[in-house]
């Protein structure tokens, strides 16, 4: 039996937010940044603005796959960061 890990779970199933299955394995940074906007703003469950929780779900994803995520993958993600801020106009 395959161990289970609590970040893989959050991932899946968000308390704050409902994610587009397989999000973070996009090839595309305006994509991955689109979807989380349109998650973060859709929740009512979440605790903080819309660019907090997208950008703190991106953060704990990038953070959590560790040296598990293949390095473009991370330099996707990665870019990902800078597409929510320019949506967000932070």
């Amino acid at each position: 039996m395959a161990e289970k890990y609590w970040s893989e779970e959050v991932t899946k199933k968000s308390i704050a937010l409902d994610l587009e299955e397989g999000v973070f394995t996009w090839r595309d940074p305006k994509r991955i940044a689109l979807s989380l906007k349109k998650s973060a703003e859709d929740s009512t469950r979440r605790k903080g603005t819309p660019f907090q929780s997208a950008m703190s779900m991106l953060n704990f994803y990038i953070n959590r796959a560790g040296k598990n995520l293949d390095p473009s993958q991370k330099e996707i993600l990665e870019k990902s960061k800078t597409e929510l801020q320019n949506l967000f106009s932070k």
